[in-house]
């Protein structure tokens, strides 16, 4: 675009102020009970009882939310991409797949409001400071959008520019958020969402910090350094700001041009996927939370995956590394007694949990543990592993009755793991679960090294 501002294009506004986003909010709590009321009023016609819980999850209440959500962006579409990562234990199965939709479906701002954003940010002359900066962006995500630009001494670089208000209307939009969530028939009665909606407004609140992920990417670069496996952006420190992040454009193809990659290669991939999951749960004392698939992506002429966006890093506590380790030497050696005891202390359950629900949850763990505990590669493609997990989790969470919900801590790592397993089975990658992890079961201090 040379010197000249941005021109006109195609965008939605984000609704930036408090007052703006409660009333899309309430447009779409109102256009969801005005379906509802319809559709009860047509079953009654019928002769039928309306069951609530259908009457929310109808295609045209879909639209509705996946619509204002998205029109909404920051924190409200953020939480309810977090949501959709869940394992039925919390949200019915047609919810999930509803919120799902929401992951790549946020749109990017006009123009206007980005020169608007970049002039409060840059000052009014910002773009005179590069030879190109492409308006229309080439991502957009829950809480920003991303955009190509060359210096004018020739860096390649990847802007990342905060929605306008995302950081203002956190709180409001969760505590809205969480208003639409207890319609009845959406949640199990009597379970407290309180703690996962505080971890979510502390993890949305470090995430809309430009400045604080800058930080993460340059640990992560410190600790992933000279990786013949990884490759992560460089920062460019002189143009980021707490709403903006600037860093090096890494050429690369999404993890999804591997599906027809050669076995070997795909094996690789997620074995260095899931291997690294492990050193950032033993060894890092860190994990990127977020398990969306466009954070992987693979330059085909190194060999090697690009780890993109690390708004959501999550420090892991000494003690929970240690009591995951001792959970997972339980798993690897069928110790129903010592794996209860760990998903105990973890937060599976509590002895207030009724104790048809504890078997029921220890039974779910087992199973997915389950491959870790033959000695010969695990076939994600060929394996109906993540089906019957899904199944076992609505059975769980069809029961209206189980109020224990998990520490947030430990949903959002089981989130990052769930991701993980997704895109092994993705990729129908074959791996050697097991002596992955007891590498980092035998060895508390010295992480194996697969380079």
């Amino acid at each position: 675009m040379g010197s000249d501002p941005p021109p006109d294009d195609t965008g939605i506004a984000v609704p930036s102020g408090r007052a703006a986003r409660f009333v899309q909010f309430g447009r779409i709590a109102s256009g969801i009970m005005g379906g509802v009321a319809a559709g009860g009023l047509r079953a009654l016609a019928s002769g039928k009882r309306p069951d609530l819980a259908e009457l929310l999850l109808t295609p045209a209440n879909t639209l509705r939310l996946t619509q204002g959500l998205s029109h909404l962006r920051g924190a409200a579409l953020k939480l309810g991409q977090m949501l959709s990562m869940d394992t039925g234990l919390l949200l019915p199965d047609e919810l999930t797949a509803i919120l799902g939709r929401m992951r790549d479906d946020a749109r990017h701002m006009p123009p206007k409001q980005l020169q608007a954003t970049l002039n409060a940010e840059w000052g009014a002359e910002w773009y005179t400071h590069f030879a190109r900066f492409d308006v229309r962006p080439f991502a957009a995500a829950s809480i920003g959008q991303v955009h190509r630009a060359v210096t004018r001494d020739g860096q390649d670089l990847a802007i990342k520019v905060q929605y306008p208000g995302v950081r203002a209307s956190i709180d409001s939009d969760v505590t809205n958020m969480a208003t639409l969530l207890r319609l009845p028939g959406l949640v199990p009665r009597g379970m407290d969402l309180a703690p996962l909606l505080a971890e979510a407004k502390r993890q949305l609140h470090a995430e809309a910090d430009y400045l604080a992920e800058a930080q993460h990417l340059s640990r992560f670069g410190e600790v992933l350094g000279g990786s013949e496996m990884f490759v992560l952006p460089q920062l460019h420190p002189a143009l980021c700001t707490p709403q903006v992040l600037a860093m090096t454009f890494v050429h690369s193809a999404p993890l999804e041009t591997l599906e027809n990659a050669p076995q070997a290669l795909r094996d690789r991939v997620a074995t260095a996927l899931i291997d690294l999951v492990l050193r950032e749960l033993f060894h890092f004392g860190m994990m990127q939370t977020d398990p969306n698939l466009a954070n992987y992506r693979y330059d085909p002429k190194t060999g090697r995956i690009v780890l993109l966006d690390f708004g959501a890093v999550q420090p892991i506590a000494p003690q929970l590394a240690a009591d995951f380790r001792t959970l997972a030497g339980a798993a690897l050696n069928s110790g129903a007694d010592t794996t209860r005891a760990a998903m105990l202390r973890i937060g599976y359950f509590d002895q207030a949990t009724a104790p048809h629900h504890q078997a029921l949850i220890q039974s779910m763990f087992e199973a997915a543990m389950a491959p870790l505990q033959q000695e010969t590669p695990f076939d994600f493609g060929q394996s109906d592993l993540l089906e019957r997990l899904r199944d076992m989790g609505l059975a769980i969470g069809q029961d209206r009755d189980l109020a224990h919900v998990p520490p947030a801590a430990t949903l959002f790592l089981h989130r990052k793991i769930g991701g993980m397993y997704l895109m092994a089975a993705k990729l129908k990658a074959r791996v050697a679960l097991r002596p992955l992890v007891a590498a980092y079961c035998d060895d508390a201090t010295t992480p194996p090294r697969m380079e």
